[in-house]
């Protein structure tokens, strides 16, 4: 055993006595420090969580756990698909009623979040989803009950016919055309009042700033602005952009046309072009909030929402074949300062998924995905890749290991191993399904806690 005088540096001690001892160490903020300080976030629906969290005593309870746990961020959903809001707002309704329950708002949900997430040291995000308006289950929100049915995305069946999404009840976001100009200046005035209205609020983080899915948008708005882009008429719409025909087996399946990669270049663009408007509205009024998005990360099929959250000096031209060389212009990595990604895989390690192979379908997937990139490991090795310098959170969907605890603590562990950080979706399961033992473990094994 021996005594040593450690560094005057130290920031909580000006003399720190260290015993060395095997296996124990001084915590500080020295170099030899082994604490994570990267950001963790824990993600709180809007409408999963808002009869529980509608009254302080259990914000104050939950988030003096998440803190003991190590997180440094809570994100609460202020925009749900519906696209009603959670806060007092001069352009868009609040969230009254869901799903049956009225919701009884006795103080400003938003304005405590901030003062006790602070007194904690914790950062407060506001998520909003960005390009959907209702929620199709249900039947409610924006679109349906504000006469904004021109809002709606046109969706490409397999049938050849073009309709609202409202009328595919197999989707549940109500997605919005991402190029409507009166839908992008009434959602950049919600994100520009909210950063207003809540000067403290650490970040943004923008979700569902995509299209719906492959099949949208297929509006006479989009055709027009295709063309406009393009410097030419199409001969026939949707057929130079692909048509529906079946395959031997009797599937459907897209065939291409000659436009085809074009399109997807151009709608890339148009998620681009938002986010950098989006940026500079944000920041306008408030310089040094936090500028952020999530993703699914599975990036080979990304393509099919118009998305390309790579860095600009990634080609995805030279790996993929659905992108021009242009492509590659349309990367917002650049754009984001904090950006996290939904690794929701149940496969954690690039062995485990070589044993299993399973096939994955996302939501936005028109089919089923095989390859390495489709488990937590593999997706982080790839994902850093493209990235470049930029940074990235993994991202955890709970839900997924209601069965198997042991493997949301290893998600945790790999996501902290080979990510930037850390985000969870979303505490109602961790809540529901108890499963804060395996987030302990998670946290402690990857060194975020004693």
């Amino acid at each position: 055993m021996k005594l040593t005088t450690f560094n005057f540096n130290c920031k909580l001690l000006t003399l720190c006595l260290l015993v060395v001892t095997i296996g124990t160490s001084c915590k500080s903020s020295s170099k030899e420090s082994t604490r994570d300080d990267r950001p963790k976030l824990m993600w709180l629906d809007a409408t999963a969580n808002i009869q529980r969290f509608n009254n302080k005593d259990t914000i104050d309870y939950y988030f003096k756990k998440l803190k003991d746990l190590g997180f440094t961020d809570i994100v609460v959903d202020m925009r749900p698909i519906s696209g009603y809001l959670l806060y007092d707002s001069d352009i868009a309704p609040k969230l009254k009623k869901w799903h049956g329950d009225t919701i009884i708002y006795t103080f400003d949900y938003m304005g405590y979040i901030i003062e006790k997430g602070h007194k904690l040291g914790l950062n407060i995000q506001a998520s909003l989803n960005t390009f959907v308006a209702g929620h199709n289950y249900y039947d409610k929100g924006i679109i349906y009950e504000y006469d904004k049915s021109n809002w709606a995305s046109q969706v490409y069946t397999v049938d050849g016919k073009i309709i609202p999404i409202t009328e595919e009840k197999q989707k549940y976001s109500a997605m919005v055309n991402p190029i409507n100009q009166e839908f992008q200046e009434y959602i950049i005035s919600i994100l520009k009042e909210i950063t207003a209205k809540y000067p403290k609020l650490d970040g943004i983080i923008l979700d569902r700033v995509r299209y719906d899915g492959y099949t949208a948008d297929f509006s006479d708005l989009s055709r027009q602005k295709f063309e406009e882009y393009l410097g030419e008429k199409l001969d026939n719409f949707p057929g130079d952009i692909y048509e529906w025909r079946k395959d031997e087996l009797g599937n459907d399946y897209p065939h291409k046309g000659k436009q085809y990669m074009k399109w997807l270049q151009w709608r890339s663009q148009n998620i681009y072009d938002f986010m950098v408007k989006a940026r500079e509205e944000v920041k306008s009024v408030n310089p040094n909030i936090s500028f952020g998005a999530y993703t699914g990360a599975w990036y080979p099929s990304y393509f099919e929402v118009g998305v390309n959250f790579a860095s600009k000096y990634y080609d995805p031209s030279k790996e993929f074949d659905w992108a021009t060389p242009e492509y590659k212009n349309t990367g917002y990595a650049e754009l984001l300062d904090l950006f996290t990604i939904g690794n929701y895989y149940t496969a954690i390690t690039k062995e485990e998924y070589v044993r299993k192979n399973p096939e994955i379908k996302n939501e936005t997937d028109l089919q089923a995905q095989s390859s390495i990139w489709y488990c937590v490991e593999g997706s982080n090795e790839n994902v850093r890749r493209i990235m470049g310098n930029n940074i990235f959170l993994g991202g955890i969907l709970a839900d997924q290991f209601y069965e198997n605890h042991d493997g949301l603590t290893e998600s945790i562990k790999m996501n902290l191993s080979n990510s930037d950080g850390l985000m969870i979706f979303d505490i109602v399961h961790i809540i529901n399904k108890n499963m804060w033992d395996a987030v302990e473990k998670g946290m402690r094994e990857a060194n975020v806690i004693e």
